[in-house]
């Protein structure tokens, strides 16, 4: 039975509830895992992705499969320091399974997506990150509200209380907008701001 406090002081408590969340089951959506949590705490950047994926599902641990070795790569992070340097979180928290077409994962519904967000809301609210990273169209929408990759990869946003957003396309082998020499210079321009945001937090600056 989905638990939803009025407050929460700490990841642990919230990660608690977190934990067994069905609210979207109960609201009639298809699921194919519980939520993924995030591995540690203690990190100061915020990455915010659309949804595990099936490798991602059976661990319930974020980044997992193919496009978190692709991600790590494109940051030039090994694991561990991956995990880190990021509290990962995404739009939707459990495994969506496959669309009718079977290509890639199924988009979350608009539905899943609003039910999932009041952990989004309590982390941030926790965390209080001075850089978010999204990763793919769907994160830029829900956080930043931008339409597409195409319109906000290599831009840095200031977003309200000093906090910085950088977005980063979806390293998901089922998109073609890598495909492009363009948008693959971008992709290295977004990663540089990243490394000289998470340069300007280690040292306080």
């Amino acid at each position: 039975m989905t638990r939803r406090r009025s407050s929460y002081r700490s990841l642990r408590s919230l990660e608690g509830d977190l934990r067994v969340c069905r609210a979207c089951v109960e609201a009639g959506h298809p699921l194919e895992s519980l939520p993924v949590i995030a591995p540690l705490h203690g990190q100061r950047a915020y990455l915010f992705g659309q949804a595990p994926g099936i490798q991602e599902g059976l661990e319930r641990r974020p980044w997992r499969g193919r496009a978190g070795r692709t991600l790590r790569g494109w940051l030039r992070l090994e694991e561990e320091e991956f995990y880190e340097t990021f509290y990962c979180a995404s739009v939707t928290r459990c495994y969506p399974g496959k669309p009718a077409s079977g290509r890639g994962d199924r988009t979350p519904t608009p539905e899943e997506q609003n039910l999932c967000s009041f952990w989004r809301e309590w982390e941030l609210a926790i965390i209080r990150p001075p850089l978010i990273v999204t990763v793919g169209g769907l994160a830029a929408r829900r956080l930043l509200g931008i339409p597409t990759v195409s319109e906000c990869v290599g831009n840095r946003y200031e977003l309200a209380g000093d906090v910085v957003a950088i977005p980063l396309p979806h390293p998901s082998g089922a998109s073609g907008w890598l495909n492009s020499p363009a948008n693959r210079v971008q992709v290295e321009l977004a990663v540089s701001l990243v490394h000289a945001e998470l340069g300007r937090i280690r040292t306080g600056a």
